[in-house]
């Protein structure tokens, strides 16, 4: 299929890496994004990195994301980017481990390096640390993170190089099609001509699908993230799921700690508006305080050093769970990538690969019909759409 063009909707991570991969099989891709490349929710996100999901599909597909992520490591070096493969750790109440302990003859079927580590070797190995006593932790020796601002100007530089056509400003308003066949999209009332479209657009990806009679059961909730100010050096610290104490961080450019969370009373978003900007986000009040009095106990060096910046953007859940990612079979030609709830980074170099191969070749070197947008009958899709969650009601994993 060299030299085929593919249009590529969205500039998030995502849509950056099936435009990469695009490039690398030889196709001639265009990648449309409405405002910059990267500005939603890709540079709100935490960047953290696990290969410890809870399906085969998802570990499966995890590995292939970290073994292309010390590719991009190399080949990113010169745009100022490195993947930071310092672990993750997972962290678990002493009441929630079994259900975590029920996972692990998944991961030594799959290949799926763990550790399990008591609350007294993980203080002793990260010593900003202090876990309760009960606390038991999954170690992810081939986990850690990725800075969103340093991976996607990298990675867009890159895609540019390969010869990917970049087009800032580009709001695309429907998916075209004429005589049973996929005819490419409208941008800004223009019709841009396409044999192969990959949707990523995250949060908008039901007003594209919608109009084309393929809705997707898809619901966004607001996310934030925090940077501390500066330590006296660089911390020593794991990429850390910590669930029981409401939070998630880890370390961060310029010897911060990134800290984020959830609200879990707040209502869903909701479909943002064409125009939405993320930057008109806000976390609600006092939120950030709260978010340290409960990471506080575990990491108490939260005690000196404040929160300087603030990020708020979106993450996207599906009614089971699992990501979407495949051909969407009433339109012939279109594939979709969304809904990779806080996963975003983690999976982003897989998806990018997938959807590639979807749109080059029709098939894929991993099994993703878990991940197929044909899973989900239109009836359960429209009864999901029109049901209220709030966040805590979501099917939402960590990362």
């Amino acid at each position: 299929m060299s030299g085929t063009t593919v249009v590529v909707i969205g500039g998030g991570v995502i849509g950056l890496s099936a435009a990469y991969h695009l490039a690398r099989r030889g196709v001639q891709a265009t990648l449309l994004e409405k405002g910059a490349v990267g500005v939603g929710s890709s540079s709100r996100a935490g960047g953290i990195i696990t290969g410890h999901l809870w399906s085969k599909t998802g570990l499966e597909a995890r590995k292939v994301s970290l073994r292309i992520y010390h590719e991009l490591s190399e080949e990113l070096g010169e745009y100022g980017y490195c993947y930071q493969a310092v672990g993750c750790l997972n962290l678990f109440s002493g009441a929630a481990w079994p259900e975590c302990e029920k996972l692990l003859p998944l991961y030594e079927a799959c290949h799926v390096p763990y550790e399990i580590l008591a609350a007294d070797e993980i203080r002793h190995r990260w010593p900003l640390l202090r876990p309760e006593a009960d606390a038991l932790g999954l170690f992810d020796p081939l986990g850690g993170y990725s800075e969103p601002d340093e991976y996607i100007p990298a990675l867009a530089r890159k895609c540019r190089d390969l010869g990917v056509d970049i087009r800032e400003g580009a709001r695309v308003s429907g998916i075209v099609q004429a005589g049973g066949r996929l005819r490419g999209v409208c941008v800004e009332g223009e019709l841009l001509e396409a044999e192969r479209v990959v949707c990523t657009v995250h949060s908008w990806t039901n007003q594209l699908l919608g109009e084309a009679g393929r809705p997707l059961p898809i619901k966004s909730f607001v996310h934030q993230r925090y940077l501390t100010a500066p330590l006296p050096e660089a911390p020593n610290l794991p990429a850390l799921n910590a669930n029981p104490y409401a939070a998630y961080l880890r370390p961060a450019a310029g010897n911060r700690i990134l800290v984020g969370g959830e609200t879990a009373d707040r209502p869903e978003f909701g479909r943002p508006a064409p125009g939405f900007s993320m930057t008109g986000l806000r976390a609600p009040g006092g939120f950030s305080e709260r978010l340290r009095a409960n990471a506080r106990p575990l990491l108490p060096a939260l005690e000196r050093y404040r929160f300087e910046e603030e990020r708020v953007g979106l993450i996207c859940f599906t009614m089971d769970g699992e990501p979407i990612l495949g051909a969407v079979p009433e339109i012939p030609g279109l594939f979709v990538g969304a809904a990779f709830h806080s996963g975003g980074f983690a999976y982003n170099p897989v998806a990018g690969k997938l959807l590639a191969e979807l749109a080059t070749a029709g098939e894929t070197e991993l099994d993703i019909a878990a991940f197929s947008p044909a899973r989900f009958s239109l009836a359960a899709t429209d009864a999901y759409l029109s049901s209220k969650l709030r966040q805590r009601d979501a099917f939402s994993r960590r990362h």
